[in-house]
């Protein structure tokens, strides 16, 4: 009788293990071992290798003076002299980090003025009327046309630079956030309302999460027109950052130092989308059920 009982026992403790063992996550190695690439990641990455072969070829055969395009071996030699031996004193790191403090700071305090404004803009037709003009007047200007105000402003130091790439931020925010706002179904909010719902419930609980999506976007898209005006932000009286570099580097016909710096900032500018792209699936799980 006993051993009966012990052999249910083991049952019991084997059919656990297996189910624990089913229902624990595969580890990385297994799941690397059984990754299969998409049609898409398999399309990107034949488009890339095409891309790379050409200018292989083209810097190969001496089609264009390496003056103009270099090649990918000097690319990449430039790219270990300036990550180790550093571009003017300091390596490519360190620009690429002193570039990046610069976008995030004015991106995320545009963010926080920015959003909030688009909101109201959305949902008042007198505080679009204080904002609305402004925003679209400014907009189309190259940055370059009132960086020059901004130094005599502010000075040659990082407050001008800052300035620049927080108001380059602020209309794509304020524009995503506003529109957003203006496609949440009214229907939905009168319902909300018939059932006692105040105006702070209706924002909290409708009209914001309704409106985030649209907000994302407009961060992201805020995010990757801010970095492209880097460059003119660290033109004036600037000594570092990847911007700097490549503009520097300009003067002096280093392209193989521009190739990569652009290749840096377009891969540190993919990352930092992939950063707001996950962060977007977490806060709108819905969206990707």
């Amino acid at each position: 009788m006993s051993s009966s009982t012990e052999k249910q026992e083991i049952g019991k403790v084997i059919a656990a293990a297996e189910s624990v063992s089913e229902a624990a996550p595969a580890s990385f190695p297994a799941r690397l071992l059984s990754y299969r690439p998409s049609t898409e990641n398999i399309i990107t990455f034949v488009t890339l290798s095409i891309i790379f072969v050409i200018w292989f070829e083209i810097t190969r055969r001496g089609l264009v003076p390496k003056i103009f395009v270099p090649s990918p071996g000097d690319v990449w030699d430039t790219f270990i002299e300036t990550l180790t031996k550093g571009y003017h004193g300091q390596n490519l790191i360190w620009h690429l980090v002193v570039s990046l403090a610069r976008v995030l700071l004015g991106w995320m305090v545009a963010c926080f003025i920015a959003i909030p404004i688009g909101l109201a803009m959305g949902l008042s037709s007198k505080v679009r009327a204080v904002f609305d003009y402004i925003i679209e007047f400014y907009r189309p200007l190259p940055p370059l046309a009132y960086y020059t105000l901004l130094v005599l402003w502010f000075g040659i130091g990082e407050l001008s630079k800052f300035m620049l790439l927080f108001l380059a931020a602020i209309p794509p925010l304020t524009i995503g956030a506003a529109e957003g706002v203006k496609e949440v179904s009214p229907s939905v909010i009168q319902a909300a309302r018939s059932l006692g719902a105040n105006a702070t419930q209706v924002f909290y609980k409708i009209i914001l999460p309704a409106t985030t999506p649209s907000i994302i976007t407009a961060m992201r898209i805020s995010l990757g027109f801010t970095y492209t005006v880097l460059v003119a932000a660290e033109i004036v009286a600037a000594r570092e950052g990847i911007g700097w570099m490549v503009w520097d580097a300009s003067k002096f016909l280093r392209s193989d130092v521009i190739f990569v710096g652009i290749i840096a900032m377009g891969i540190t500018g993919i990352g930092l989308d992939l950063i707001i792209r996950m962060i977007a699936k977490r806060l709108l799980r819905w969206r990707y059920v």
